[in-house]
């Protein structure tokens, strides 16, 4: 709906993932009968979820377990891992620093330089434990690295940043030309984040595989603060998803995977993701939270210490339990941060869906209107 904020100066109305909810249906199925599974390309997976480059939250060693467990973990190749031998250290003091040295400090720490024998030497220890492959590169790096990457033998290539655009515009020749590289390269490549129908249908028409709606960080990101830029996440998923249709259309049937990057938090908030269009979500906070999680009970982003502007700070989330418990439970807490599937495949079963591609035809109502 739009709103005149003053005269000549229109706004529209947007809502979060908490001013939705779920509308139960006249059917209902048994949880064990739902699938949650999802497929990209000629990778599938149990659970629709995508953990976030995030160095808080993604390590090989977690990403293989998040693959075991039936999700897939994104590396970030600009990180610590690629950064340091025994990232073990910076990580340790990382965690361990007071908070007002902490962002002059970590400005510091990933000043080091990224080697492409790291890329190669953490990716292959992921593939040598037989789950699939995924690493993030953010635009600005992407043209310079991607080639130690493929040659590393990902399966699956992240260009994850703030805001991602197909048409970058610059007095140089350095900026990404997304079209003609996505083109060259022989594995799938999900894109983001994007917040727009507009700026989702020049990255799908790009030829990205997937598309991340959102900002990224969530928790731990302070865009909104420091930029002013921030679409709230039920309207934006359910823009791109609209505007994936459209290019359903329009490309004569190529199908493009939207994904929730960002404020989903909770159990009830990938339930909503999903329900207003996404195939699965990428999720930072609530896996940093797991005891086997780098960042030892904080969580940040690659915003919080960027060398000009940062624009995202190291949050202390605590630990919950393993991501084992975390993803598929049992759950020892009643605040939706555990059994995070579990609890998708019961909110499945209540509205009685079958299938995530089904789910997204759900019903959803403003809360509270």
């Amino acid at each position: 709906m739009d709103i005149e904020i003053a005269l000549g100066k229109r706004a529209r109305q947007a809502f979060s993932f908490d001013d939705i909810a779920i509308v139960p249906s006249r059917r209902t199925r048994n949880p064990e009968d739902v699938s949650t599974t999802w497929q990209i390309d000629a990778y599938k997976f149990d659970i629709p979820m995508m953990a976030a480059p995030m160095d808080s939250v993604v390590s090989p060693d977690t990403a293989i377990a998040i693959g075991k467990l039936g999700g897939l973990g994104v590396l970030n190749l600009e990180g610590l891992w690629t950064r340091y031998d025994d990232p073990r250290i910076p990580l340790g003091e990382i965690a361990s620093m007071p908070d007002k040295h902490a962002t002059r400090r970590m400005q510091e720490i990933y000043s080091a330089p990224i080697r492409p024998e790291l890329i190669k030497e953490r990716i292959k220890m992921i593939r040598d434990a037989g789950v699939t492959v995924a690493a993030s590169l953010s635009p600005q790096r992407t043209a310079e690295l991607h080639k130690a990457v493929i040659d590393a033998g990902v399966d699956i290539f992240v260009i994850r940043g703030t805001t991602v655009s197909a048409e970058h515009v610059g007095n140089d020749d350095s900026a990404l030309n997304l079209k003609k590289f996505i083109y060259e390269l022989d594995v799938p490549v999900i894109v983001g984040g994007v917040a727009t129908a507009t700026g989702a249908l020049h990255l799908m028409r790009a030829g990205a595989a997937g598309v991340l709606v959102g900002f990224g960080g969530g928790a731990a990101h302070t865009t909104r603060k420091v930029l002013g830029i921030e679409v709230p996440m039920a309207s934006a998923v359910a823009e791109v998803a609209a505007a994936r249709r459209e290019y359903l259309d329009e490309s004569g049937g190529r199908y493009v995977h939207v994904i929730a990057d960002g404020s989903v938090g909770r159990s009830g908030d990938i339930a909503k993701a999903i329900a207003c269009g996404a195939d699965a979500v990428m999720m930072g906070s609530p896996l940093a939270k797991a005891v086997e999680a780098p960042g030892l009970g904080w969580h940040w982003g690659s915003e919080a210490h960027h060398q000009e502007l940062p624009r995202g700070e190291r949050v202390n989330v605590g630990t919950v339990g393993s991501i084992e418990e975390i993803l598929l439970g049992p759950s020892h807490t009643s605040d939706g941060s555990m059994n995070l599937f579990g609890a998708l495949r019961r909110a499945m079963a209540t509205s009685g869906y079958s299938d995530v591609k089904a789910f997204q035809r759900v019903e959803v109502i403003i809360h509270g209107a």
